[in-house]
């Protein structure tokens, strides 16, 4: 199976994302990570989706399909090589007495994780990286108790030059600038 990142630049509608996720309900296709956000465009959001599938003709189909719905601006499918992507993962450790002693200094160099919190009895190490990349840190740190493990969907842009400017003149929407 390939992964396919489809990025959907939509006005900030109220149901707009479950009238986006019925599409691919209905064409069988399971969404792996989902992330929404506003962009540097006032009133803009930005949907990230993640999706594995076999055929690209069918990931096409969807495309075209999402880009009927009227609140769309412009709809982007792109192979992992065609973006910079990047996940943010929380692993939260216990600390208590009687663990392992928690080796930071291998978690920093090694794997470029950082503790961003250190409670009496736990602390929350924070990885960002691609899925790979935080697995590896996730297998790394199954030495010690895990007490929680949270993980965002991806955050993508892609190498084209053009960016979202591009397809929205300057002197039709707001800009937080």
């Amino acid at each position: 199976m390939t992964t396919y990142t489809i990025c959907i630049f939509t006005e900030n509608t109220i149901g707009l994302l479950n009238r986006i996720t019925i599409i691919f309900t209905r064409r069988r296709i399971n969404i792996e990570s989902l992330t929404v956000s506003e962009t540097e465009r006032k009133g803009i959001s930005r949907f990230t989706i993640v999706i594995k599938h076999e055929s690209r003709e069918e990931v096409e189909k969807l495309v075209r399909q999402i880009r009927k719905i009227v609140e769309v601006l412009a709809v982007f499918g792109y192979l992992n090589d065609e973006i910079v992507y990047n996940e943010i993962a929380l692993f939260k450790i216990s600390t208590s007495l009687g663990t392992k002693s928690l080796d930071v200094e291998t978690i920093n160099k090694q794997y470029k994780a950082w503790v961003v919190y250190w409670g009496l009895d736990y602390v929350v190490i924070e990885k960002t990286g691609n899925d790979t990349e935080i697995f590896e840190v996730f297998a790394y740190l199954k030495q010690y108790e895990i007490l929680e493990f949270v993980r965002s969907g991806r955050v993508a842009v892609g190498k084209t030059e053009k960016g979202l400017v591009e397809y929205l003149p300057e002197a039709e929407w707001e800009s937080y600038m």
